[in-house]
């Protein structure tokens, strides 16, 4: 058993607690990881506030990291003790028939256990003052110490920064995934990014390599513009500058409507907005952001019969154990971006520092 300290989300809506815990050792085909960085992204922050239905406390969160695999259980195989890898919260078994499927990538062999906070033998490997502690989205990187599935887990090249490339385990990957996998944008077309987050602004980079000739960032927040321009966006609005809302806005800007639009917040207001936006005929908009529970998206059935088509995306697409060393390789060679998606790097103890941030759009 590792002691070690880990974030630890006591009860929804309070603060992260610095805690000491116990990390017991991996069982048959199991892995535990030194975790090096790790990342907040707004889905840690939707489960601890108590709006996740699938949320359980007290747990580890964090699905965002890299490190270096200490040990290995039974069985295992595909990685060993020293190898530099990234957790997987979409696993790759290779065996059920959605990793046997070309489609999709949201392998369901353990999706079960995972969503019960549990690994695959219906147990915790973590402890906290006696109190079993949650696992989280297969991955809780919030420790310095965890255990995952040996199915949840891509090595990487053992050059690749670890404070950087964390971030592969998500955000970028997604928006980047949305782009070029799950829309399939063409040169020369046209596209809207609704929300210029971490995960939008990856949306704009996937629909910059794929050659996008105009891309058109949407956000309230005007800061966020310069940066959206940096990664490729053609301009940027705020639908609060408009009388009229942002898909007649974008219609008119565009004759007829993008495209392709991908909506990065979550907001089922906004992934209507975003349907409407596109073009007759042959207009494709992706969801991409996380609603919250029990939420309905509407739109008239006239949007759809008239040719446009509404698409959800998870992890980008990507088969997680083989595209995640391609994204690092494609990220050293640079490829693609990761370093600009750095905005602040904090020590561990500043973790709830790190959400405020993020809260607050800096």
């Amino acid at each position: 058993v590792i002691k070690c300290k880990a974030a630890v989300a006591w009860e929804a809506g309070k603060p992260l607690s610095l805690e000491d815990v116990e990390v017991a050792p991996p069982k048959a085909h199991e892995v535990r990881i030194k975790i090096v960085a790790t990342a907040v992204c707004h889905t840690d922050a939707y489960t601890l506030s108590g709006a996740d239905p699938e949320g359980c406390f007290p747990v580890i969160l964090g699905h965002e990291g890299a490190g270096i695999v200490e040990s290995v259980g039974e069985g295992v195989t595909k990685v060993k003790p020293g190898d530099t890898v990234i957790p997987l919260y979409i696993p790759q078994c290779g065996e059920c028939k959605f990793c046997k499927n070309p489609k999709t990538n949201l392998c369901q062999k353990i999706r079960i256990t995972q969503g019960k906070g549990l690994m695959p033998d219906g147990t915790s490997r973590f402890t906290c003052k006696g109190k079993q502690i949650y696992h989280f989205m297969g991955t809780s990187t919030f420790s310095e110490y965890t255990v995952v599935a040996d199915i949840s887990v891509a090595k990487i090249d053992a050059a690749a920064p670890l404070d950087k490339v964390c971030l592969l385990g998500c955000g970028i990957s997604t928006g980047y995934g949305a782009a070029v996998n799950t829309a399939k944008v063409e040169p020369g077309s046209t596209c809207a990014v609704f929300g210029l987050g971490g995960v939008g602004l990856a949306v704009i980079m996937g629909c910059k390599i794929a050659g996008a000739s105009r891309i058109i960032g949407i956000d309230l927040n005007k800061e966020k513009y310069a940066k959206a321009k940096e990664f490729g966006a053609t301009e940027c609005i705020s639908p609060q500058d408009f009388k009229k809302p942002i898909q007649e806005v974008l219609v008119e800007m565009t004759d007829g409507g993008v495209d392709y639009s991908f909506e990065c917040i979550g907001n089922v207001g906004v992934m209507r907005a975003a349907l409407e936006a596109c073009h007759k005929g042959w207009g494709v908009s992706v969801i991409v952001g996380v609603a919250a529970a029990g939420q309905e998206i509407s739109t008239r059935p006239f949007q759809l019969v008239t040719g446009r088509t509404w698409k959800g995306t998870a992890f980008g697409g990507w088969k997680s154990v083989d595209s995640v060393p391609k994204l690092v390789t494609d990220y050293m060679s640079k490829k693609i971006k990761v370093d600009e998606f750095v905005t602040h790097t904090l020590p561990f103890d500043k973790i709830n520092e790190a959400f405020e941030l993020m809260h607050t759009g800096k």
